[in-house]
């Protein structure tokens, strides 16, 4: 599977990028990649793209990733939406979860208000029965 992605070159805290085509198992380290189709520096906002090269690996099959998505519907090569690049924050996945499982707990609470009569007394013989058994269990030891 073929992918559009950044290709970083340039020295320490001065990042600049070459926008290549590679295949998405072998990154493309030391420079080997099926071609480069543009630059793009996010210090000085320069971009240069190579748009028919763009189109024409788009058309094969090639997937960009998200921020060189992002980047060529900026540049008006691609139209769509933006991807979002950046993951929530772990606080905001927790809260999700939590929502989540307060939710299911309601639901399944729901479920047993809404049971029959008889299913709530067989769990609470279940439950006595248990109950014997620890006391029972406790007086040995």
């Amino acid at each position: 599977m073929l992918v559009i992605r950044f290709f970083r070159i340039g020295k320490k805290n001065q990042p600049c990028f070459k926008i290549v085509v590679t295949d998405k198992r072998k990154p493309p380290r030391g420079g080997i990649f099926l071609e480069e189709v543009g630059f793009y520096n996010p210090l000085t906002k320069e971009r240069i793209l190579n748009k028919e090269r763009i189109k024409y690996w788009l058309s094969i099959g090639a997937c960009p990733s998200a921020t060189v998505y992002n980047l060529l519907i900026k540049e008006g090569v691609i139209k769509g939406k933006k991807k979002a690049v950046h993951k929530e924050k772990k606080g905001a996945e927790k809260t999700n979860l939590a929502k989540e499982a307060s939710s299911s707990l309601e639901k399944s609470q729901n479920k047993e208000e809404s049971g029959d009569k008889n299913n709530k007394e067989e769990k609470e013989e279940k439950t006595e029965e248990e109950n014997i058994k620890r006391v029972d269990i406790d007086k040995f030891d």
